[in-house]
């Protein structure tokens, strides 16, 4: 683990470069207290963490049951292929049949009950029914069945007593049929993140606002706005977009003093640096705590961590400020604010894990931070890597469906195996 990091000040203006991990689990020690637990439809809880354990009450499947559509039969009648059986029931799912007599089958169908006396199934596809004028005729089976064919034994899914769901599980779609499958119709999840977002820079212009040749010199879009916004709502925030805040000192300690009394986060992009015109640092060592990291890590350099407290007494606010460069902010969201934002919720799994892949370019040239370089995979089963790896270049995040994670110091040759992450694990 680093030295905890030092709060910025004119002596140590360029603060020696923090390894990532060290960061991240700095970070993450701060996301505390965790945010309270509320009560939520199961229908609602897609992407919440879930804030108790699952304790299934009963047995899924709570009798064996046909997986298949066709016929329920005892194994032992059906000893060599063409046995012909006499069918006297019918069992839909839903229904209960009758004990199977030797030498009969039933009609079956997917989920419906095994009856006492049957130990297979055979589809019906392996069959040849013959009807008969008011009764359910007789069927050949064209197999030998194995005892146990095509049954689900019961509870070979949920066993009663089962814990079904851990606390800190970040609930998926399947997770939510999993809770539903076991009669539970609301769930205890932490409460969504309430974060403010605001972005600083007196050169930014909205689209819609400015056209394109329209732009005066020195003018950008704000795209960070944009994906920032998105990145939120994917992790399930309650988002307070508080639009551009002009480069200046007061407006900026208004806008955050007032944004912390109602939220959890404040994420800022631009105006963690060191320049004169960066008035988030500032704004930040008035209201509270602050501390300025420089990253091993690249692109994605500058970050700051701080703390407003709430006049309230309402504990603290977070605030994380991220580079202004749209794939520096980017990326250094989803390493580490990302993480924040689920501990912050309680969840058991917060940073991605990497595959190991096949690089097929080279990367000749070592860098001394850790490197998070833009690339997708191949018709070949490897890995391209986009051309131009500027931290300016959002293009490089849409073409690409990952990051190669290369370690500080490292190159890359073509055909060596390195960490891949892909956006998919990150976007979730």
């Amino acid at each position: 683990m680093a030295d905890t990091p030092v709060p910025f000040s004119a002596s140590n203006a360029r603060p020696p470069l923090m390894p990532l991990d060290d960061a991240i689990a700095q970070l993450l020690a701060k996301a505390v207290p965790r945010l309270p637990d509320e009560s939520v439809v199961t229908f609602d809880a897609d992407g919440r963490v879930l804030a108790q354990d699952l304790v299934s009450g009963l047995t899924v499947p709570p009798r064996d049951n046909s997986a298949m559509d066709g016929y329920a039969v005892r194994a032992a009648d059906c000893a060599t292929p063409g046995a012909v059986l006499q069918v006297t029931q019918r069992i839909p799912a839903g229904t209960v049949g009758t004990p199977l007599a030797a030498g009969t089958a039933a009609r079956i169908f997917t989920g419906a009950q095994i009856p006492e006396g049957a130990d297979a199934v055979v589809m019906q596809e392996d069959t040849t029914a013959t009807p008969q004028e008011g009764g359910l005729g007789s069927v050949r089976i064209a197999i030998v069945p194995a005892a146990g064919q095509w049954v689900r034994r019961a509870g070979e899914d949920v066993a009663s007593g089962d814990i079904v769901l851990k606390k800190g599980e970040r609930l998926t779609p399947a997770a939510l049929g999993l809770a539903a499958s076991v009669g539970f119709h609301k769930l205890q999840v932490a409460r969504k993140p309430r974060v403010a977002m605001l972005s600083t820079g007196d050169e930014l212009v909205m689209p819609g606002e400015v056209a394109p040749d329209a732009m005066k010199p020195g003018a950008i879009y704000n795209s960070n706005r944009f994906f920032m916004r998105a990145l939120l709502h994917r992790l399930g925030c309650e988002v307070n977009d508080l639009g551009i805040v002009p480069d200046n000192r007061e407006t900026t300690i208004a806008a955050l003093r007032d944004a912390a009394e109602s939220s959890d986060l404040i994420i800022t992009t631009g105006g963690v640096s060191v320049g004169e015109e960066d008035h988030i640092r500032a704004a930040l060592q008035t209201l509270g705590e602050l501390q300025l990291w420089s990253l091993s890590m690249k692109p994605g350099k500058p970050f700051a961590y701080g703390s407003i407290a709430r006049s309230n007494g309402l504990g603290v606010c977070h605030v994380t400020g991220l580079p202004g460069n749209p794939v520096s902010s980017f990326l250094t969201f989803l390493m580490l604010v990302r993480p924040f934002l689920l501990t912050l919720q309680g969840a058991d799994r917060v940073t991605p894990e990497a595959v190991q892949m096949r690089a097929d370019f080279d990367w000749p040239r070592a860098d001394k931070r850790r490197e998070f370089l833009r690339a997708r995979r191949n018709a070949s089963g490897g890995l391209d890597l986009f051309a131009n790896q500027s931290s300016g270049v959002l293009t490089s995040m849409v073409w690409g469906d990952g990051v190669v994670d290369n370690p500080s110091g490292q190159t890359i040759k073509s055909g060596d195996t390195v960490n891949f992450i892909p956006f998919a694990s990150l976007l979730a």
